[in-house]
This record gives structure tokens, C-alpha cells and sequence, in this order.
């Protein structure tokens, strides 16, 4: 490039170049630099002898394209609190280190963008798409506090990460996305820090991370969602951190995480969910959320975890597994069920089984749900088997006075025992054990139908107290 060519701002950023040396134009009356001057330096620039070569400009602003598609910069550059008029092009270019710290762009055209060290775009402004679907990032990637921005009248996603690779860590802090931000099949091999982030895309997807693979951690507390958080197939090794959070999408699913595998996912004192979750087929080791944070739809058909935090009776998770969007899932039970086991709280347990049978129940023809409600009353389906002892005493307080007061004629006058009135009607009521008064005596009338009535109740009292023990033993 000839130099006479240059203005006074960019024979600046030319002469300390060899050096290393920063331009800043904060203050300066003259700060345009055209892109094509830095693209040259970037390329080609003029190196010195005993200096390390670098690119470090402050406060300018860039006119035309900076377009470095597939080229390879060997020096760092460091365009901080720049203004770009264009879209930088830097599409399957190359780059030691790459720093746009504080700029303000219409747009980012990086998709497969290779950068060795740090990529860094913090408090970066953009006014359109940033594309770095399959960038590779070597180092840490810094979006902290950045601002991204999709086109009122495009569907464009404000944020392209898909397919991308970062070698450290992904610190995004405080980012601000207006639109759809995409990282599907993208891979971090350290953590994603997303805490104080604002994803603001109502109505759509504000974010889409489905097979996102994560080697850490995920700190995204106080985060603020507008949008479906997309989690599908996600593997987050260490902690997923929702704590605090703000997520919203009425009348649709706003936390999907189906088929995931997260080490611990974590809602406490997030408020509220705006919309339904989908856990199906879902693995965690520690589920940390209360069940009022679930106020929507739920899916959990599917739902793996070893802990669920904090301990709460069980009646506060029964109402969050009728809402099943898939109706009775006898899974969710189970799981809760085996939860409640672990711990050794075996009247939760006995709880969750029960709400078992009675949700199983709202799903069978009228006769089953008659033979459901029979055994409930009576004695619990098999949970609560002190029931029947109440029936049993019950029934045989009423046998006993009716026969004390109307005792029964013997059907044989010379041959009969003493009539009991007690073990007459416990010869009703037991299916099995005898004590030889039903056969000497015989109610006549009135007292003759409630021996019928005692006999029949003390059949449907014996089968529903043998179903109940052999579902209890069955599960032992």
C-alpha cells in the first residue's frame, strides 16, 4: 500500500504497527481508518526488527468492509471501542488473538473462524446478526456484558454458536440477546458463566442449545428468558445453576430439556415457570427446584434422579405430577416413590403410591373405577391398612348389638352351643375362620338381610385387604 495514500489518522495505526504500539483516537478529531488499511496490516504489515508486531487501535472509526475471509493473521488485534460503518467479514480466517472489546457493529460475519488464543467481544455492541456457527476458539471466548441485536424484519438469529468449539471457558455475563441465539452441537471444554444474561426472544426460541456439551459448569443464576430455553440432548458434565432465574413463555414449553444429561440442574428460588417443562427421559444426579416453581405443564415421563432438594412433603409434588401433560405416568410416581425410599421416609412413600392408584384410576372403564374407589375406602389400596381394621370393628359392633338385642332362633332346637352374638357375627364376617355359630342359627326378616350384608361386606372387606397386601408385598 502506498503510504502516501494514508491519511494522518491511518499513517498512525501504520507507523506503530512494527512496534506493537496502541492508537487511540478518543478525543482525536481525526479517527477514520478505513478497513482496507487495517485488513493490509493485518495481511502484510510492515514488521521490525527486535519488535513484536501487533494491531492495537482504540476509538476509531472503521469505514468500508474489513473483509479477511480465510486469510490468516499471525499478529494480535486489538480494536477496542471502535465504530464499524460495515459487517466485518472474517469467515474462515485465521487468528493468533482477536480483541473487539467495547466496538459498536452493524453485524459479524465469522462462521468457521479460527482463533488460537482469546476471542474477545466484551461490551461489543451489535446492530445485526453475528455469525459464528463452527468458529473454533482455542482460548476463552468473553461476551460479557455484549449486546446482540436480529433485524425487526428477520428471522435471522441475533446470535449464531452453533457448531462452535471453545477451548476454555465461555464468559458471557450480563450478555443481552434480542433475538434467537443458536449453540446447538456447539462444545465448550470448560464452563459457560450466562449469570444477570437478558434473552429476549417473546414468542420464539431464546435459545437453542440442543446438544450443546458443556466439560463444567453452567452459571446462568438470575438469568432472564423470554423465549423457550432449548436443552434437548444437552450434556452438561457439571452443574446446570438456574437459581434465581426469570423464565417466560406462556402457553408453550419454556424449559425443554428432554433426553439430557445433566450432573445437577438447579431452579431454587427461581421464580415461577411461565410456561410448561419437558424433562422426558431426562438424567440428573440432583434435582434442585420446589414444586411450586413447576406452576405449568409438565412432561416427566422418563425422569432420572438420584436427589431431589429440598425435602418436602410429598403432598406438595402429588399436584405437580397430575399435571402431566401426558396424562398418568406411572414412571413419575415410581421415581418419586423410590426418592421418598432412599431417605427413609416411608409415610411419603406410601403417599405417592397411593395417589398412584387413584390417578391410575380416573383411566379405567366405570367398573374398574368402582372396584378403585371400593378398595380406597376401604382400606387405602393396601396403604393404609388400619382402615379395614375400623371397617372390621365397625361392622362387628353393629352385628353384635343387632344380635345381642334379636337373638336368632337355633335351626335345631336340641342341637345348638350357646349363642354369642360377638362370634356370630365374626362367623359373618370372616370369609374363613369359622366358630360354629353361623350354621346353629338363623335370622329371620330384617336380621336374616343384614346377615347377608355382613357376610357380602366381609368378602369385599377380605379381597380388598388381600389386593392391597399383595401389591405392598409386590413392591417389597
Amino acid at each position: 500500500m502506498d503510504l502516501n495514500d494514508l491519511t494522518p489518522a491511518e499513517l498512525r495505526v501504520w507507523e506503530a504497527y512494527p512496534t506493537g504500539a496502541a492508537v487511540d483516537f478518543h478525543g482525536s478529531p481525526e479517527r477514520v481508518v478505513r478497513a482496507v488499511v487495517l485488513r493490509a496490516l493485518m495481511v502484510n504489515g510492515p514488521l521490525q526488527d527486535g519488535e513484536i508486531a501487533a494491531l492495537k487501535v482504540a476509538g476509531a472509526r472503521i469505514t468500508g468492509v474489513l473483509d479477511v475471509q480465510h486469510g490468516t493473521v499471525e499478529r494480535v488485534v486489538r480494536l477496542s471501542h471502535c465504530e464499524f460503518d460495515e459487517a466485518p467479514r472474517l469467515y474462515g480466517g485465521q487468528f493468533r488473538q482477536l480483541n473487539l472489546r467495547g466496538s459498536v457493529l452493524p453485524g459479524l460475519a465469522g462462521a468457521t473462524l479460527r482463533v488460537e488464543g482469546v476471542l474477545r467481544l466484551t461490551d461489543c455492541r451489535f446492530e445485526g446478526p453475528v455469525t459464528l456457527g463452527g468458529a473454533h476458539v482455542g482460548g476463552a471466548l468473553f461476551m460479557d456484558r455484549a449486546e446482540f441485536r436480529a433485524p425487526d424484519d428477520s428471522d435471522e438469529p441475533a446470535l449464531r454458536l452453533n457448531h462452535a468449539s471453545v477451548g476454555e471457558d465461555l464468559v458471557a455475563p450480563g450478555i443481552r440477546v434480542h433475538g434467537r441465539m443458536v449453540c446447538n452441537d456447539a462444545s465448550v471444554d470448560a464452563s459457560v458463566n450466562l449469570m444477570d444474561a437478558v434473552l429476549d426472544n417473546p414468542g420464539g426460541t431464546a435459545i437453542d442449545a440442543q446438544t450443546l456439551t458443556v466439560a463444567s459448569d453452567v452459571h446462568a443464576r438470575r438469568l432472564t428468558a423470554r423465549g423457550r430455553i432449548d436443552l434437548r440432548g444437552a450434556r452438561v458434565t457439571g452443574r446446570l445453576d438456574l437459581a434465581h432465574s426469570r423464565l417466560s413463555h406462556p402457553g408453550h414449553t419454556v424449559l425443554q430439556a428432554s433426553s439430557a444429561v445433566i450432573g445437577e440442574l438447579w431452579l431454587n428460588e427461581a421464580e415461577p415457570l411461565q410456561g410448561s417443562v419437558n424433562f422426558r427421559q431426562t438424567q440428573t444426579d440432583l434435582l434442585r427446584v420446589a414444586p411450586e416453581t413447576l406452576a405449568g405443564g409438565v412432561r416427566l415421563n422418563g425422569l432420572s434422579y438420584t436427589m431431589l432438594s429440598p425435602h418436602v412433603p410429598a403432598e406438595r409434588w402429588l399436584p405437580v405430577l397430575r399435571r402431566d401433560i401426558d396424562g398418568y405416568v406411572p414412571h413419575a410416581y415410581e421415581q418419586l416413590t423410590a426418592l421418598y425410599q432412599r431417605i427413609g421416609d416411608d409415610h411419603a412413600a406410601r403417599l405417592v403410591q397411593l395417589a398412584k392408584q387413584r390417578r391410575l384410576r380416573t383411566t379405567r372403564a366405570w367398573y374398574g373405577r368402582l372396584w378403585g374407589h371400593l378398595q380406597d375406602v376401604t382400606v387405602g389400596y393396601g396403604f393404609r391398612p388400619l382402615r379395614a381394621l375400623a371397617w372390621l370393628l365397625s361392622l362387628l359392633a353393629v352385628g353384635s348389638i343387632a344380635y345381642a338385642v334379636h337373638e336368632p332362633p337355633p335351626l335345631k332346637a336340641s342341637e345348638h352351643p350357646d349363642f354369642n352374638p360377638v362370634f356370630f357375627t365374626l362367623d359373618l364376617l370372616l370369609p374363613v375362620i369359622g366358630f360354629g355359630q353361623e350354621g346353629a342359627f338363623a335370622p329371620k326378616g330384617g336380621y336374616q338381610a343384614l346377615s347377608y350384608a355382613l357376610v357380602i361386606a366381609g368378602w369385599v372387606l377380605a379381597t380388598t385387604v388381600f389386593t392391597g397386601i399383595t401389591r405392598t408385598v409386590s413392591r417389597q
